[in-house]
């Protein structure tokens, strides 16, 4: 009970600037978590469709690789389906290079989207417990001006104590909202890697069999 009672006066003590910081944390908060799970069962899924297609491919069996990835809606079904579509007319690993790329220019933007957010709103916890600061000092100096010379001092410490609560709070928010968009943008570049990698393994195949069968 001590730390709820604890909390809520430091929460009261900052004022008006406490809200907007909570609604960006929790904004920010429920972006992360749905990009958390998103690109988490997007790597899950990419790696189940490349274990049932990479045989096929091995085996030149392309028709049942293209009707695996129509089923699929997954970043890697979209890509290679645009290299088996161009390498069904054309074998040329250029072209077919070509068509895939394009496929990960549509892809990528999705895996990065809305988790750029979370930088900014860290920038915006940081400035708004600055700004809540900067109008609870003004506050402060004004409410002292006309008080008594011996209460000065005291009631000057105990206002920029409570303005620095916004700012702490700010850092507070902030500091997290920072470090999950690394962890979010470390796992959106390893998925992208992954992506390539497997486009590379796609175009070697493709390069292979066509070597073979000419």
């Amino acid at each position: 009970m001590d730390i709820y009672s604890s909390l809520v006066t430091f929460f009261q003590a900052g004022g008006l600037f406490m809200y907007p910081i909570v609604a960006v944390l929790a904004l920010g908060v429920a972006i992360a978590a749905e990009r958390y799970i998103y690109l988490t069962a997007a790597r899950a899924t990419n790696q189940r469709v490349w274990k049932q297609v990479m045989p096929l491919l091995m085996d030149g069996k392309y028709g049942q690789a293209v009707a695996i990835t129509e089923k699929s809606k997954s970043a890697l079904s979209r890509i290679l389906r645009y290299g088996l579509d161009r390498a069904d007319s054309d074998h040329s690993r250029d072209n077919v290079e070509v068509a895939m790329e394009e496929g990960l220019m549509e892809t990528v933007p999705r895996l990065e989207k809305r988790t750029h957010y979370l930088a900014t709103f860290a920038n915006i916890a940081t400035l708004l417990g600055l700004l809540g600061t900067i109008m609870g000092l003004i506050q402060a100096f004004t409410a002292v001006a006309n008080a008594n010379p011996a209460e000065k001092a005291d009631m000057l410490s105990a206002s920029i104590s409570v303005a620095m609560n916004t700012t702490a709070f700010g850092l507070m928010a902030a500091i997290p909202l920072l470090l999950i968009y690394t962890v979010l943008q470390t796992k959106t570049t390893e998925l992208v890697d992954s992506l390539e990698m497997a486009s590379v393994k796609f175009l070697n195949i493709i390069t292979e069999r066509s070597g073979a069968t000419a």
